[in-house]
């Protein structure tokens, strides 16, 4: 009896995960459907699941836009972000999980809720301050925008790895003489790779997807695949096929990145899970 409950409950959670993956995988399925249909049939009622596939929706994106040049700005600022990010948070982390102090949990928390902010709320700002200091459209202003939109969230994945490494490691670390610099570089960072990893990972993920400071501080040098998505909104209407063909160009890399690192990452953010 208690084998039969195990497989049926078993097979329930399969169930459920099966159906909760195809539900959130669906969007993207009719995304791609879609961008190999003609205008006409991607616009049709009902809907048209067996048709003629075309390639020209994707002819005619790369006709109109440089795809390459948007993929290099996305790939060199969310890379860029990235590092960036990390370059700034380990130390950080690394503070607020060895040398707490009373208000150390205070800081994280307000350092989180800035993500509760709702980022139109300081565009004016931003827009106005970028401007004078000649970061608009440059790659350089999205890399610093990037880093601190994500900063947040870095710093806490960081600090919840750091905090599962004892002290005592690091503290025979400066017993043999390592300062705070050699420790991270020669303790901490090897010991909590997979975390620093599924943190990076992430960064790269969120940069890449970063849509609201891409598209309202760059035009056309600096505009990331994000822009270039958008650029296919145009006051004649929407091109349904053609801005499908746009977003799998665009979600394309990202995807299959994902799928590559998703072990490092599953990895990451279950280390320190069980001891």
């Amino acid at each position: 009896m208690a084998k039969i409950r195990g497989k049926s409950s078993t097979i329930w959670r399969g169930g459920v995960g099966w159906t909760s993956a195809l539900v959130m995988f669906f969007p993207i399925f009719w995304m791609l459907l879609a961008s190999f249909k003609t205008e006409i049939d991607a616009v049709t009622t009902p809907p048209l699941l067996f048709f003629t596939p075309t390639f020209e929706n994707f002819a005619a994106v790369n006709q109109r836009a440089d795809y390459f040049a948007y993929a290099w700005n996305s790939l060199a600022e969310s890379l860029g972000a990235t590092l960036l990010g990390l370059a700034i948070a380990v130390p950080a982390a690394y503070a607020a999980a060895f040398f707490p102090t009373k208000r150390t949990k205070d800081l994280l928390l307000w350092m989180l809720s800035t993500k509760m902010l709702p980022a139109v709320g300081v565009l004016v700002p931003m827009y106005l301050l970028f401007r004078d200091t000649g970061l608009l459209d440059t790659r350089t202003g999205l890399i610093i925008v990037f880093t601190l939109s994500n900063l947040p969230i870095v710093v806490w994945m960081l600090y919840s790895f750091f905090k599962e490494v004892p002290y005592e490691i690091l503290e025979a670390g400066r017993m043999d003489g390592a300062r705070a610099g050699a420790q991270i570089r020669l303790l901490l960072i090897p010991l909590t790779l997979p975390g620093i990893a599924s943190t990076a990972l992430l960064s790269v993920i969120l940069c890449w997807n970063e849509a609201f400071w891409s598209l309202n501080l760059t035009a056309a040098k600096a505009g990331p695949l994000t822009a270039f998505i958008a650029s296919f909104s145009s006051p004649e209407g929407l091109f349904w096929a053609k801005l499908s063909a746009a977003s799998t160009l665009a979600i394309a890399p990202i995807l299959v990145f994902g799928w590559l690192t998703q072990r490092q990452l599953v990895r990451g953010l279950t280390f320190g899970a069980v001891k």
